[in-house]
């Protein structure tokens, strides 16, 4: 077994550091378990009481190659031997070029493409809108329902969910616009994916056209699999429409692969699979294998539109977070790694489509790759979104040795990130307590819908 727990979770050393951080941290940085991390490897993280877990979160999606891994660990090393910073504006360096080449060598597209290195994914989101809005000269930018991109300003603005990303943060950036996203299971009149990609596309053209006017939108964000929004894949068709209306209209289109790429959903990008080419695309997470780094990669001609020292930063592309993004990249090379993920898609695929057949509580399971999620309903008819069932498995998880996140606009969903580099027999550790968890909330609440629906006692109001 993976798992070994030595203490209750959370254990003494985890809660007395917790009492520091509550004195000593500010309020608003969230966490998902009360355990405080010593050491991670491979799929498993010690924490400070030397209980071992099962990671099913890889640090909100970063930890794709594992965490630690030798190849990124060595290059990192090597590099910060030679120069942990230089500052890319002051002293340029080859690791920042050949990052940028492999980048654009390995995203969408035969098209001649550029890249920029930031430090994160909002800062990428940022960068993109001010590219897009340069090379088009216009101002207006559409995003999604149930989208994530960010908690700076813009990102924010185009983030969807209003607590706890936007609470008390207003006024937000202006020319910002939200269309639907084609999430068939939450879709008003139901129905395929065919018939919500068309509704969809639709509504979205109507408020381009009646609210904005084409000629007034310079970009199109949205992500190919909502990351916190509940891991709900975009149909192929929405994306194609989608494609074809930007180009017809000089829009530039964006995809946020922020969550989804390298590996995450069984092909380095998700786009590769969904048979888009964006013009522009962002990326994080998964990049720098745990190193801070972000990247916008799109068309030459987009890319170059701000003037010398329009874009940039001080931190941009560090030396040793390049370096270790190059190990990265070397690590999904030969296929194997892919190989590997899609192969642990498969087994979640199946597994938890056993679940929704054999848990009322299970709305619905759904992803791409080993992207996978669980929707809770308090019932299936009405799909009313259960939250406290999410939470509660969520702590059942991290009590039991695994570690998952709960996300979804309300706040029901549980997902799946685990390290590419998980082995069958780590996975469905994983899993059999993820289900042994599901076992133990569906009676609790078969139990309180009886108690809900009885029949009042004599004497006793109704």
């Amino acid at each position: 077994m993976t798992i070994q727990l030595r203490t209750p979770v959370p254990g003494p050393k985890s809660k007395e550091l917790m009492g520091r951080r509550r004195r000593y941290v500010a309020r608003g940085p969230f966490h998902a378990t009360p355990v405080f991390l010593a050491k991670a490897k491979g799929a498993v993280i010690e924490d400070v009481d030397g209980n071992r877990f099962i990671d099913f979160a890889s640090g909100i999606g970063v930890a794709n190659v594992g965490h630690s891994p030798d190849a990124v660990v060595r290059a990192a090393a090597e590099q910060a031997a030679r120069c942990l910073h230089a500052g890319f504006n002051v002293t340029p360096y080859e690791g920042y070029v050949e990052l940028s080449r492999r980048l654009c060598e390995a995203t969408p597209g035969a098209h001649a493409k550029k890249a920029l290195l930031v430090n994160c994914g909002a800062e990428a989101v940022e960068n993109a809108v001010k590219i897009a809005r340069c090379h088009t000269k216009r101002q207006a930018v559409v995003c999604f329902d149930h989208g994530f991109h960010g908690r700076t300003y813009m990102a924010m603005t185009l983030t969807s969910k209003a607590k706890p990303y936007k609470l008390g943060f207003g006024p937000f950036c202006p020319e910002v616009y939200r269309a639907p996203f084609p999430y068939a299971y939450r879709w008003p009149s139901g129905g395929d994916g065919v018939r919500v990609s068309l509704e969809c596309f639709e509504r979205f053209k109507e408020i381009v056209e009646a609210q904005i006017g084409p000629a007034n939108v310079a970009a199109v964000i949205i992500e190919p699999v909502l990351g916190e929004g509940g891991f709900v894949p975009a149909p192929k068709m929405f994306l194609a429409s989608l494609q074809d209306y930007c180009r017809a209209q000089r829009i530039v289109l964006i995809a946020d692969e922020i969550q989804t790429g390298f590996g995450r959903t069984g092909s380095l990008f998700a786009c590769g699979q969904m048979d888009v080419e964006p013009d522009l695309m962002t990326l994080a997470k998964g990049l720098g294998g745990g190193m801070p780094l972000a990247a916008v990669v799109g068309r030459s001609e987009i890319m170059d539109a701000p003037i010398e020292g329009g874009v940039g930063g001080t931190y941009g592309g560090n030396p040793v977070a390049c370096a270790a993004a190059l190990a990265v990249l070397d690590l999904f090379e030969d296929g194997s790694l892919l190989a590997r993920s899609r192969a642990l898609g498969e087994r979640l695929e199946r597994r938890l489509a056993g679940w929704r057949k054999r848990f009322d509580s299970v709305g619905d399971v759904r992803g791409l790759g080993p992207m996978r999620a669980l929707e809770f309903v308090t019932d299936r008819g009405n799909k009313n979104p259960d939250r406290e069932a999410a939470g509660k498995l969520a702590r059942y998880c991290y009590e039991h040795g695994v570690i998952v996140l709960t996300a979804g606009t309300y706040g029901n969903v549980v997902r799946i990130l685990v390290p590419l580099c998980a082995s069958p027999e780590e996975l469905e550790e994983g899993l059999d307590v993820m289900e042994a968890g599901l076992k133990e909330l569906e009676p609790r609440r078969t139990k309180e819908k009886k108690a809900g629906s009885r029949a009042p006692a004599k004497g006793e109001r109704p």
